[in-house]
């Protein structure tokens, strides 16, 4: 079950329910969590009924509907709307994932819509990615070589090289992975998480890629890489069909066997 990191000494309380159009007949709920930290307030779900025949087929859609009619303060994040940017990410219906290719049909019952579990909420369904996005930064997500590059064409490599860096290369940064691995909830200070060791592995399979072993080195911490205990949440919410558990376990094999 996911874990939301409340304010101190607060609770979350019953918002506001904004009803229905009178006539609406396609009617679903909305329960959608609300939390601006300047107003000084606890945090509140509010409840939202939706008549789903003047709307879009995708949970994004009944947010950016209930924000354009209904509720102007409502605060969230999106872009593409295509699953590509990775901008939308919530937890939706008790689970991590992207608000624009969650259907609202493939959800029972009143639809509950949290931010990101245990991360410092910004407003709303925003939450502070600051420090996701510098353990992204720390493990040098771009190509590091010593020898001069040809003076006539690209650093090449064969198509099965390419393959190996095609899967975590689809990464979106998202953060449903990491936002869903109790390991990250408890040493988010410490532990890169599933989402940047993924991005490191994808370096590390790089055949042009020349810093191997100072990658490694600076992996092989009792809890930057192996504080991951393999509960594999991470690989059941990635909306990209991604493996972060996999990469990790491939990781620590690259350290095992340097060590012989």
């Amino acid at each position: 079950m996911a874990q939301f990191r409340l304010p101190p000494n607060s609770r979350i309380t019953r918002g506001k329910t904004h009803h229905a159009p009178a006539g609406a007949t396609n009617v679903r709920r909305f329960a959608i969590y609300r939390y601006d930290p300047h107003a000084g307030e606890n945090p509140r779900v509010d409840t939202y009924e939706v008549d789903l025949d003047k709307c879009g087929p995708m949970v994004l859609d009944a947010l950016i509907k209930i924000k354009n009619e209904v509720d102007s303060t409502l605060t969230f994040r999106r872009s593409c709307r295509e699953g590509i940017c990775g901008s939308c990410a919530m937890n939706i219906a008790g689970g991590n994932t992207l608000a624009c290719t969650q259907a609202i049909e493939d959800i029972s019952g009143d639809i509950k819509i949290y931010p990101l579990p245990h991360m410092p909420v910004v407003k709303d369904l925003v939450p502070d990615l600051t420090n996701f996005y510098a353990q992204y930064a720390s493990i040098k997500p771009w190509l590091q070589t010593r020898t001069p590059a040809p003076p006539d064409r690209e650093r090449l490599q064969a198509k099965e090289e390419q393959h190996l860096i095609d899967t975590p290369s689809a990464c979106i940064l998202c953060a449903c992975c990491s936002t869903s691995c109790p390991s990250y909830w408890w040493n988010s200070d410490r532990y890169l998480g599933p989402a940047a060791l993924l991005a490191a592995y994808r370096w590390l399979v790089d055949s042009r890629d020349e810093a191997t072993g100072e990658r490694l080195d600076a992996l092989e911490d009792p809890f930057r890489l192996y504080r991951c205990h393999t509960i594999m949440n991470c690989t059941n919410a990635c909306p990209k069909d991604l493996n972060p558990a996999r990469a990790i376990g491939e990781i620590k094999q690259m350290i095992a066997v340097r060590r012989l």
